[in-house]
């Protein structure tokens, strides 16, 4: 068991973060249970939360807020939806399920470098040197895992891509990072229960050895720690990361490809009652050539994944209670460069957030005619993120305590978007 994640968490994080995730544990289900039974017990009254994480910074002006006409437009054209919103030609399935989603087109942020923006969209907090802020998945998972005891497997899962941390919440919030296929680098999770229950055996008597010798509490806590890492390991909820056994005509809808099954493996986490699932899609640092790259690349993947997961949320009866979220660090520039491309753009762009208790078939707030200034009120990363937090019925009063004893409220102390829970348009 000598691994390390995707992330780079050691062994000693990863059994760690296990031992958290195990913590939350009530009663252990039956493992004659089934993965549906199982969903069916978890899913009453519990919010979840789904983040599209696009790497590299989108550009928004090509798919959520097109300026046709326009020197800054591009060749793409609006086409209506079934919302109140007009969005991009190369989004024709995404635009069918746009009445379950709205557009923030008024994200205005600090942050145009790619890993200072992309930690300043995950925290709310721009990075310091003195603290490690908590992302949006440690937060979620942290503030909702109560409400689902029975939960054996990770509350924050990231699929395709590492996340940001856990931030001073510690390493019991850090996300499960997995590929699109479920699997953890250099983990077997195919182990059969007596090939894993032998394995923990032979551990298990080392660590008997040590405590016998008086080792101290650590060697305790570690042996606890073991227990609890078995118990995940054989919990009937590992099947939910089993992707390739969901139908094929459901696969095949969402898309064969990383992003396609990554969204379909969150349908499938989040059903099980994991609070916070995070889904990679790189490729948007588009600073030559963004116009073929769009249209025959990175549009229909995510056209066929999102809207699919959107149907499948709708249909399960789950979207009420599933907030998704799509975005990137920052967007791209307004102006066309001499690439063919578009560069890298923070102060006007867009966002998507739809279910929970977010109202769809919008878009709040404008950019001008070109879409270089945003008109009227601005929303920043941590407004975006305490509008997510009341859509999740997470509290606004919460204020954690950093490691260094400073009070730091939830979400930065970011003011809601109000108009993303009113029907009544801006």
């Amino acid at each position: 068991m000598n691994f390390r994640t995707p992330t780079g968490m050691s062994r000693r994080h990863f059994m760690a973060h296990m031992a958290g995730a195990s913590a939350l544990t009530g009663t252990a289900l039956a493992m004659g249970n089934t993965l549906h039974a199982n969903a069916n017990e978890l899913k009453k009254n519990r919010k979840s939360a789904i983040l599209l994480w696009m790497g590299g910074g989108p550009s928004t002006i090509d798919l959520w807020d097109l300026k046709p006409g326009t020197a800054t437009g591009g060749p793409f054209k609006p086409i209506k939806t079934a919302g109140d919103v007009e969005i991009s030609e190369h989004l024709p399935s995404i635009a069918k399920v746009m009445d379950r989603l709205s557009i923030v087109r008024s994200m205005s942020t600090r942050e145009a470098d790619h890993a200072r923006g992309r930690y300043y969209m995950h925290t709310g907090y721009v990075p310091s040197q003195n603290i490690q802020h908590p992302s949006y998945g440690s937060v979620v998972a942290h503030e909702l895992s109560d409400q689902r005891p029975e939960l054996e497997i990770p509350p924050f899962v990231s699929i395709g891509g590492g996340s940001e941390g856990p931030g001073f919440l510690g390493m019991a919030w850090a996300p499960f990072s997995v590929n699109s296929n479920g699997q953890v680098r250099n983990l077997n999770m195919n182990l059969t229960p007596d090939r894993l229950t032998q394995r923990m055996q032979a551990l298990k008597m080392l660590e008997s050895g040590f405590i016998k010798q008086n080792r101290g509490a650590a060697a305790e806590e570690h042996a606890k720690v073991l227990q609890k890492t078995l118990n995940l390991m054989t919990s009937e909820q590992m099947k939910a990361f089993r992707v390739n056994e969901e139908d094929q005509k459901v696969q095949e809808r969402y898309g064969q490809n990383n992003f396609g099954r990554g969204c379909l493996l969150a349908r499938r986490l989040v059903e099980v009652g994991v609070p916070f699932v995070e889904v990679s899609l790189g490729g948007w640092d588009n600073h030559q050539n963004i116009f073929p790259t769009l249209q025959n690349q990175r549009l229909p993947t995510l056209d066929r994944a999102m809207s699919a997961l959107v149907e499948d949320l709708t249909e399960r009866d789950m979207l009420k209670d599933t907030v998704i979220i799509w975005m990137g660090e920052f967007g791209r520039t307004p102006r066309i460069n001499g690439n063919t491309g578009r560069d890298h753009w923070a102060r006007s762009w867009s966002a998507v957030v739809g279910g929970g208790d977010f109202v769809g078939g919008k878009a709040v707030g404008k950019t001008n005619e070109d879409g270089t200034r945003v008109e009227g009120q601005a929303y920043a990363s941590e407004d975006l993120m305490a509008s997510v937090c009341k859509s999740l019925g997470i509290s606004l009063q919460k204020t954690f305590t950093s490691n260094n004893n400073r009070p730091m409220k939830i979400a930065n102390g970011g003011k809601v978007i109000k108009d993303l829970f009113s029907k009544k348009t801006g």
